[in-house]
């Protein structure tokens, strides 16, 4: 089951800007109808979304020369407010140290704040740091606790991670059903990890009834997304003719696109699985394995 590696780069996922920026849009985020004049001017007096815009100015250099130590400024100012979205953005500043220096403990008490707010990808990202003990001390419980607020907001990171607790027992009793459940609501959202691991709870009859067929349909969500997993077992399962009608060729193709994908069992595999091809057969598949690597690249 593939998972908990994913949960330790949480944070770095939250630390994408482009991902608040999306998040920052719905929160009245509008360079594209406001002037920047009217957003510095509106954020020296004390506006506190204004000095939030203006700081993701500064940190994307959007209008201005980027510059991390001005966007932390107002990121601060707006914080200093109650603005959850600036809390978050100062508190992952301190996290990577970008603008201010590297402070885990107020990395997480500035986030801990756009968490008690609400703010969903905040609590991800707190959830995150109690399973690395960064800024705090190590805590499943705790870390579970978080992922469950998120989650609940429809968070697929936090689903999946909620998952890989229950898959695991770490913070809550093992629970196949519970991690099949949560697995469910990532992988309908297109989180390609979770679509893998939901594939393999059907394949084994984990939290779900054994299913073949299913493993199948999930698998190949998570192969055509680049998972090298999901490629890896959709390789497996048409070798095996399991969930799939057996054929040797698409084998091939898949385990070949899995291995340029960086799976280190999927060449092995390959390699096993050539010899059940005549020449003119493997040539073939090599040609469509290339068409499918450009198409289904990993995406990490």
């Amino acid at each position: 089951m593939i998972g908990f590696i994913e949960r330790k780069q949480c944070r770095a996922y939250v630390c994408s800007l482009f991902l608040v920026f999306g998040l920052l849009q719905s929160a009245s985020y509008a360079h594209a109808d406001q002037d920047l004049t009217e957003i510095r001017r509106m954020a020296k007096q004390g506006e506190a979304t204004n000095q939030l815009n203006l700081g993701l100015s500064y940190d994307t250099g959007n209008g201005v020369a980027q510059d991390s130590k001005q966007a932390v400024f107002w990121y601060r100012k707006a914080a200093e407010q109650g603005e959850a979205e600036a809390q978050l953005l100062l508190g992952l500043s301190y996290a990577d140290g970008k603008g201010t220096v590297e402070d885990s403990k107020q990395a997480v008490f500035w986030i801990r704040k756009a968490a008690e707010q609400g703010l969903a990808v905040a609590q991800l990202s707190l959830g995150s740091m109690y399973v690395e003990g960064e800024g705090v001390a190590q805590d499943a419980k705790q870390a579970v606790f978080w992922f469950r607020k998120a989650g609940e907001q429809g968070e697929a990171k936090a689903q999946f991670n909620l998952g890989i607790s229950y898959d695991t027992g770490d913070g809550v009793p093992q629970d196949s059903t519970q991690a099949a459940f949560w697995y469910r609501k990532a992988a309908e959202q297109g989180h390609a990890t979770a679509q893998n691991n939901l594939g393999l709870c059907y394949n084994r009859g984990n939290g779900v009834p054994q299913d073949s067929k299913q493993a199948v349909f999930w698998f190949r969500k998570a192969a055509e997304q680049g998972s090298a997993d999901g490629q890896l077992d959709l390789g497996v399962a048409y070798g095996l003719g399991k969930g799939i009608p057996q054929d040797n060729k698409q084998s091939y193709i898949w385990l070949s696109v899995a291995a340029a994908n960086g799976d280190p069992k999927a060449r092995e595999y390959r390699d096993m699985m050539a010899k059940k091809l005549s020449q003119s057969e493997l040539t073939e598949a090599q040609k469509l394995a290339g068409q499918y690597f450009e198409k289904y690249q990993s995406r990490s």
